[in-house]
């Protein structure tokens, strides 16, 4: 059973990936900045991490720089809204990120790209 690490700030969002990831059989973690979420790396040690980059107190730029240099094999997908972003998006796949979901969403184009990636 694959394990997925969730972070994200918007309690709505996350919520609603939560669902749609535990609904296609996933173990799921949910975090709700990047100072947890770097915690949640190293404790639940996911084979899929999902986060968002605008986030309190670390970004998701931060979270996913960490992750790759601990943890380079574990995939990550992005979830963000663009806009003021666009510059960050180009640096998360810089930084090795999987894919990149804006926001809004549908949930079941998320679910697809997650098994996508997991496969």
């Amino acid at each position: 059973m694959k394990k997925i690490l969730i972070i994200e700030d918007d309690l709505l969002i996350s919520s609603l990936v939560d669902f749609r990831l535990k609904k296609e059989g996933y173990i799921t973690k949910l975090v709700v900045d990047g100072n947890e979420g770097v915690e949640a790396i190293q404790e639940f040690i996911p084979d899929l991490i999902i986060t968002d980059v605008m986030m309190p107190f670390k970004s998701g730029i931060e979270l996913i720089h960490y992750a790759k240099k601990e943890f380079p094999d574990i995939p990550i997908i992005v979830l963000s809204s663009l806009g003021e972003e666009e510059g960050v998006v180009l640096e998360a796949f810089h930084l090795g990120v999987s894919d990149f979901i804006p926001k809004p969403f549908n949930p079941n184009e998320l679910a697809l790209r997650v098994k996508r990636v997991l496969n």
